[in-house]
């Protein structure tokens, strides 16, 4: 019988190696902005608005980590993460700049062109403002995710949770309220809140840090409202909404109440 020469394996094929343009997916990245006319503006607004929602993902993404570490009792953690979104939201809020530099001459070139799209359709803000607190929504756009992050214990709870490990007298049935339900407010927890500000210790500090956060949202909301108001003035938004006069209806809402009303109090 005659030896048989066999094949050696050939050695596997080798990944390319990892650079900037692949490890960020440039090219797909670079690649997402269809512009639907040849108005030089458009770009500009469609990137704005992209930027917009990945910052939006990122602040959905913190704020998950933010309740871990609040429930888990990790008072330094949770101050470190509030820190982080209230810095997002600053950068997002700085966007303003950019986008208003956009005329309303400039922005009415292609607005026909927007059709029924809408920012007021975002689905990752309104998924922010659940998971902030918010509970009753006029428009979902059909968010199969909404009900869910409804039906979970809202940014204030978990810092309800934290004050309880941290041996403060948070009622029982205070943490055990169904979270589908707005938050109505409770005196016990606004006189825990009291004492909490007085110690004048981390927790407050905390608490603070959750200001920080609710104020960034609410500037956020001002400086869209000013540059809604900037852009198109009194008319109806695209897609329907009432423009301007819906997002002023947003203003002075806080996520957290509770801790703006401690410093009203005698």
């Amino acid at each position: 019988m005659d030896d048989q020469q066999t094949e050696p394996p050939s050695p596997l094929t080798e990944p390319p190696p990892l650079t900037y343009s692949s490890y960020l997916h440039l090219d797909e990245l670079l690649a997402a902005q269809h512009p639907l006319t040849d108005v030089h503006d458009e770009l500009l607004f469609v990137i704005i608005h992209q930027v917009y929602e990945l910052w939006f993902k990122q602040t959905l993404y913190e704020t998950d980590l933010l309740q871990r570490r609040l429930e888990g009792g990790d008072g330094p953690g949770a101050l470190a993460t509030a820190r982080r979104i209230a810095k997002i939201l600053k950068t997002v809020v700085g966007q303003m700049d950019v986008l208003e530099t956009m005329t309303p001459q400039q922005f009415a070139r292609f607005r026909p062109d927007l059709g029924s799209s809408s920012g007021f359709q975002s689905t990752q803000f309104r998924r922010i403002e659940a998971v902030y607190g918010r509970r009753h929504f006029s428009y979902t756009g059909g968010d199969p995710v909404l009900p869910g992050l409804m039906a979970r214990r809202p940014v204030f709870g978990s810092l309800l949770c934290y004050l309880r490990v941290a041996g403060w007298p948070i009622p029982d049935e205070v943490l055990d309220r169904d979270p589908r339900a707005g938050w109505p407010g409770d005196d016990r927890v606004t006189a825990v809140l009291a004492q909490v500000y007085d110690d004048a210790g981390g927790a407050a500090e905390v608490c603070e840090s959750l200001i920080d956060v609710d104020e960034g949202i609410q500037e956020w909301r001002y400086r869209h409202v000013k540059a809604v108001e900037r852009i198109i003035g009194a008319k109806l938004g695209t897609g329907g909404s009432t423009g301007v006069e819906y997002l002023r209806s947003t203003l002075f809402h806080p996520f957290f109440p509770d801790l703006w009303e401690i410093r009203s109090r005698p």
